[in-house]
Parts: C-alpha cells; sequence; structure tokens
C-alpha cells in the first residue's frame, strides 16, 4: 500500500483572470476548487494511475470536512487527524493572457506535538515492510523543524520505503534519516549543498555524490521546462521535458512522485518508470488548477519522452 502524508493540506481554488493589473480592480473569468497539498496531490494522481493509496495527515474545520469529502468523491481514501483550526485556503491565479502563474498561498493553523505525534503512532502501526510512503510538502505551523527526519527514520524502522519531497531546510534535515526517494528541483539542490553546478552534468554528479553519502536508492532533479535527472547508484538518465500547452504547473511535480511511487510498487524498471513520471507530469501540467490528467492523456504522451543515459560521466 501507499501511504500519502500531507501535514499542511489545502483547498485550492484556482482562477483564470486575463492581463493580471496588481493595483487594480481585476475580473475572474472561471474558477475551480480541488482538494489539495502536495501529498493529496500525490494521492489523486495515483488513483488516475490505476493506483491505490490512502491519504492522511490533518485536517481542521469545515474546509478539512470539505476536503475530505473531495476525497471520498474521487473514490480515495484516507485516515486524517482532525484538529482546532480551520485548514488553510490557497489561490492559484492563471493569467492566460501573460502566460503566468501566481500562487498565494495561506500559512495554515498551528498544530501541537502531540497531534502529530498521535498522526505517526496511527501511521506507523498501519504500515508494513511492502509498504510505501510520501511525505511532501510544508510542515504546519508549530511543527519542529526536525519533524520530517523523525518521520521517514521512523517508518523506514518498520521497514517501508519513503519518498522525501520537501525543500529548503526540511530537505536538507530529512536527507540525514536515509529516505529512498528525493525529488528536489535544480535550485534546491544547488541550496542544499552550497554549490553552483551550472551543468546537467555537475546536476548529476552532485545527486550520485548524495545517493553515496546518505544511502538514497533514487533521486530525480527536476529541471523545469528542461525535464529532469533520474539518478541511483547504477545509473542515471537524462530526460527531456515535453513541450504541451500549459493549464496549470500546480501539482506537476506532485505527479512525478505519485508516477514514481506506482513504478517502484509494480517493480517497474528505471527507464519505464522515466517514461511514465514524464509522461504523468506534462499531462497534469495540461490541466486546470491541481487536477489529475485522465490516464489516456498520459498515456498518449509516453511514446514521446526522449532520455539518455549520462553515467558514463561521472560513475
Amino acid at each position: 500500500m501507499i501511504y500519502t502524508v500531507t501535514l499542511n493540506p489545502a483547498l485550492d481554488k484556482t482562477v483564470e483572470i486575463p492581463s493580471l493589473t496588481p493595483g487594480s480592480v481585476n475580473r475572474i473569468t472561471s474558477m475551480r476548487t480541488d482538494p489539495g497539498g502536495k501529498g493529496i496531490n500525490v494521492s489523486k494522481v495515483i488513483a488516475r494511475l490505476g493506483g491505490k493509496s490512502i491519504a492522511t495527515g490533518i485536517l481542521g474545520g469545515a474546509v478539512g470536512r470539505s476536503i475530505e469529502s473531495a476525497l471520498k468523491d474521487l473514490g480515495i481514501e484516507s485516515d486524517f487527524l482532525f484538529a482546532e483550526g480551520e485548514t488553510r485556503t490557497n489561490l492559484k491565479i492563471i493569467d492566460p493572457v501573460n502566460h503566468t502563474n501566481t500562487d498565494i498561498n495561506e500559512p495554515g493553523f498551528t498544530v501541537s506535538e502531540e497531534i502529530l505525534q498521535e498522526l505517526l503512532e496511527r501511521l506507523i502501526a498501519r504500515i508494513v515492510p511492502s509498504d510505501l510512503v510520501v511525505l511532501s510538502g510544508s510542515l504546519p505551523q508549530g511543527a519542529p523543524a526536525d519533524t520530517y527526519r523523525s518521520w521517514v527514520k521512523a517508518c523506514r524502522l518498520k521497514g517501508a520505503k519513503v519518498f522525501l519531497d520537501v525543500d529548503g531546510a526540511l530537505l536538507g534535515a530529512g536527507v540525514q534519516a536515509s529516505p529512498y526517494l528525493i525529488k528536489p528541483n535544480e535550485h534546491e539542490l544547488r541550496t542544499m549543498l552550497g554549490q553552483r553546478l551550472e551543468t546537467v552534468e555537475e546536476l548529476a554528479e552532485a545527486a550520485y555524490g548524495l545517493c553515496k553519502q546518505y544511502g538514497i536508492s533514487k533521486i530525480v532533479v527536476s529541471l523545469g521546462v528542461e525535464g529532469a535527472l533520474y539518478v541511483t547508484e547504477k545509473e542515471t538518465i537524462r530526460a527531456r521535458g515535453l513541450k504541451v500547452p500549459v493549464g496549470s504547473t500546480v501539482g506537476a511535480g506532485d505527479s512525478v512522485v505519485a508516477a514514481m511511487a506506482v513504478a517502484e510498487e509494480r517493480g517497474m524498471s528505471l527507464v519505464d518508470a522515466v517514461r511514465l513520471s514524464m509522461a504523468t507530469g506534462a499531462a497534469n501540467v495540461m490541466c486546470s488548477g491541481s487536477q489529475a490528467a485522465e490516464y489516456v492523456q498520459i498515456e498518449a504522451l509516453m511514446p514521446k519522452v526522449e532520455f539518455y543515459n549520462i553515467s558514463r560521466y561521472f560513475c
């Protein structure tokens, strides 16, 4: 089973405003809402890929109930803890004229360490060695800075494979507990290592070094529209980005994580995982808001994924 953990979920409200102009009246031409937060986005995509997951995390108030209900409508099993407070609502503004995407994210309510510990114990009681746990997204206010490091360690002790998709100091702390997979973008990798890493080969070598240093099995380095690097101790694949019409970039990285989780659960090769994840990410970019793309869209893009092996440069 795949478990996704979203400690700071959100209701994503996506609006379209042509020619967005700061300091003036702007009119919305279309709007949609989706249950959001990185882990929840992963669960939505897993469902589209024909997989199953259990979405867990912390919710609060009427917005939290709305998210729980929306997941049920999508056929996604959930096991959230409810705490005092109101789950945040994040605003995503798409300007189709200027081709921009603007995110305005609320901080979310404060949670206690007791709630976090209760949720962790509940998760640990359920997982078994064949399971996969996806930890992703920001921490709620009140959460200790080393939360993800301790959660990675606890899940690994139960034998689960842990995917960690966070940034900044959370990533730097989390890698110390040796997650199975991490997915930094190129900027996050440079920042974490304090290195310039100007070429693809330098990025790949740095990621390979992290695999060796921390015992991380797989690292996916997002290169934005240029594609991604898929790094293991045995091979590194450079995948080129697919050119598709952009609906929304919200959740594109989460789609890649979801596809990698499904590929791992199904025992797919790295090459097949690259095809699936690159196509899944591109298909979701074509969608509005943080909704997940239909599998038929993903399937149509898979033959178009281009990639090559660059391991010879540094292994």
